[in-house]
């Protein structure tokens, strides 16, 4: 088990992040049966010592991991008031939003219980997420020990409303509608899908037959496609391991997006397709920019496009056809902008449409 400490530049020595990393992640569930923890070495923060039990198989609960921090010692002996947070980590270090915990500030007894989670990281999410990495995990403790001014405390936790949003559509307690997309069934909320899509509001509140059924089916959409949007709908985040995006992917959700009038998802989708043109993709990008009114990835695809290479390449793929037969305005837009030394290839297209 291997841990660090990193000093932030504005900690001013009242802030650490310090790391944990558990290898041989398998053998050690084996070890500590629920009710048994590890806990990590002492480490200093704002000139007290601090210490993280973690419990592989939780504290009460074998489906989740437990982590509490504690007050190992202190220089006066008096209670402590410290914010903290717990994050797995990803390849390069960054907390994994999904399967972060942000406390509010608590105050802490020199040798006490401490504070933290029962219920900090469902096992079953972090082993099928890309963070447990050659059967080793990385968590992150953010420690800020707080100045009091006067009675108040000087730093407010961020928001982790994300989390506890997330955390409801996973319990699905309270749903009361339910949609049924390629096969699967999927559970909701309508005042969270309402406050999120006007498109949702207006088919689950207005006068569509939607808003007096319990059960709404969508024929023209993927499972995992819905499921991603209605996980955004929820955290305002993508599910893991879709950061990078798969491009496909990316398309799907750009036009669920725009169904939805989901408006940051279609820009964070759009932005995923302008940095992965190529000869395959860019045709099925260039539809999908006139389409759903995409400014900026149409602009990229014809930046690209004024390349004869890139504009050979793209009529030899399986997206030309569609984009043809789809948006032959576009493509006339494409010829008129060309130079004179694509004008052959430009010649073709005018052919082709």
């Amino acid at each position: 088990m291997a841990e660090y400490t990193r000093i932030p530049v504005a900690a001013v020595g009242e802030k650490r992040f310090h790391v944990m990393k558990i290898e041989g992640y398998s053998r050690a569930k084996q070890l500590f049966s629920s009710g048994k923890h590890t806990r990590s070495a002492c480490f200093s923060v704002g000139g007290h010592s601090w210490a993280v039990q973690c419990y592989l198989n939780g504290d009460t609960d074998p489906d989740f991991i437990s982590l509490y921090l504690l007050l190992d010692s202190s220089d006066d002996a008096r209670e402590v008031t410290a914010e903290f947070s717990f994050s797995v980590l990803d390849k390069d270090g960054e907390a994994v939003a999904s399967l972060s915990r942000t406390h509010c500030t608590r105050s802490f007894k020199p040798k006490g219980l401490g504070w933290g989670y029962s219920s900090c990281v469902r096992k079953a999410d972090l082993e099928r997420s890309a963070h447990l990495r050659d059967d080793s995990l990385s968590i992150g403790f953010d420690v800020a020990v707080m100045k009091a001014i006067g009675s108040r405390v000087a730093r407010v936790p961020p928001s982790d409303l994300h989390q506890h949003l997330g955390d409801l559509l996973k319990s699905k307690d309270g749903t009361d509608v339910t949609f049924q997309v390629g096969g699967e069934s999927f559970s909701a909320h309508r005042s969270v899908l309402a406050a999120r899509s006007s498109v949702f509001k207006a088919e689950l509140f207005g006068a569509m037959k939607e808003n007096t059924v319990d059960t709404i089916e969508i024929g023209d959409m993927e499972a995992d496609v819905f499921k991603s949007l209605l996980s955004f709908i929820y955290t305002d985040s993508l599910l893991d391991g879709e950061a990078p995006g798969d491009v496909v992917m990316a398309g799907h959700l750009l036009v669920a997006a725009d169904r939805y009038n989901i408006e940051r998802l279609k820009q964070i989708c759009e932005r995923k397709l302008c940095s992965h043109i190529d000869t395959n993709m860019v045709a099925t990008s260039l539809a999908l920019a006139e389409q759903h009114g995409c400014h900026a990835l149409k602009e990229a695809c014809l930046q690209f496009l004024a390349s004869p290479s890139n504009l050979e390449g793209m009529k030899a793929s399986e997206g030309y056809k569609h984009l043809k037969s789809s948006c032959p305005s576009v493509l006339k837009e494409l010829v008129a902008r060309l130079l004179p030394a694509e004008l052959k290839a430009a010649k073709d297209i005018i052919m082709e449409i």
